[in-house]
């Protein structure tokens, strides 16, 4: 064969049919006709079975085709088709991982913040609120030897939100520890004026116990006290504690003795406050 010929097949794939001497059948041989050695008499051919040589002076024909040589390359698209897609499932996985991870962080910050800001609500409320003692005031026995009756006079303290009387307690502590609470069912214990015979006369004595305290509203503009006891910015209040029901062993208050207390609010700081009673009472109404 023509080496002009040969030349123009390099490169494409063919079918080469050659027939060694002393074979009865020619031999088919399909691939891509890689190189031509004229001076040894070989072509060298890559076919399914890899890279191979041939005689030149066996071949008896050579037919060019395409049809294989595109086989290959779509196979060899194909492979890269498919490390292409593995990438990208590699990187949508990441994506995804990386979106869940973002939710949780997210999700997260946002219930800490709201948690955070929770409970910095009720610090504040706490810390702030609390009621502020103005007065106290007893109020002996006509024999003038011990305190049967305390007046208690008390606002909210500066920046405080409402305080509910309803759910403030008072504990008092001479021998032994009493708590006392309003009387919420009868309303006898809440009392909007001062008698004019004063304000241990404006309760009734027998409502007041060992366990409950009556209130008098001595400033309730909006009768915010009255209708549901609630104790505003402006509001003051005075409670009156029966002394001699709570401290029963002694009747009240001896003259010189002393006893702690404390004003507890439903929310805020309680606030401490100490009853002294004097050596001797000039009068039935006395500044402790």
């Amino acid at each position: 064969m023509e080496k002009k010929y040969l030349e123009r097949l390099v490169g494409k794939y063919c079918k080469i049919v050659t027939k060694e001497p002393g074979q009865e059948r020619a031999t088919v041989v399909s691939g891509i006709l890689e190189d031509v050695d004229y001076k040894d008499g070989f072509i060298l051919i890559d076919s399914n079975q890899g890279l191979g040589c041939l005689r030149i002076n066996t071949i008896v024909a050579i037919k060019p085709g395409t049809k294989r040589r595109l086989e290959k390359l779509n196979i060899k698209d194909q492979d890269e088709a498919v490390i292409g897609i593995g990438t990208l499932i590699v990187f949508i996985a990441m994506v995804l991982v990386a979106a869940v991870a973002a939710s949780v962080i997210i999700q997260t910050s946002e219930q800490l913040q709201e948690r955070a800001f929770a409970v910095g609500k009720q610090t504040t409320r706490e810390v702030s609120s609390g009621a502020k003692i103005i007065d106290l005031t007893g109020y002996t026995d006509e024999n003038k030897t011990r305190i049967e009756f305390l007046a208690i006079s008390f606002r909210p303290r500066a920046g405080s939100y409402d305080i509910d009387i309803n759910e403030t307690l008072v504990y008092i502590e001479l021998d032994n520890l009493t708590v006392l609470s309003l009387n919420y069912i009868d309303n006898d214990v809440v009392k909007a004026n001062v008698s004019k015979d004063g304000v241990f006369h404006t309760l009734n004595h027998s409502k007041l116990n060992s366990t409950n305290f009556g209130v008098i509203a001595m400033r309730d503009s909006d009768g915010s006290i009255t209708r549901n006891y609630g104790l505003g910015r402006e509001d003051l209040v005075m409670i009156i504690v029966n002394v001699s029901a709570a401290f029963s062993t002694t009747g009240g208050l001896p003259a010189g003795e002393e006893f702690m207390g404390r004003l507890v609010p439903e929310i805020g700081s309680e606030t401490i406050f100490l009853v002294s009673a004097p050596n001797a009472f000039d009068h039935r109404v006395v500044q402790l």
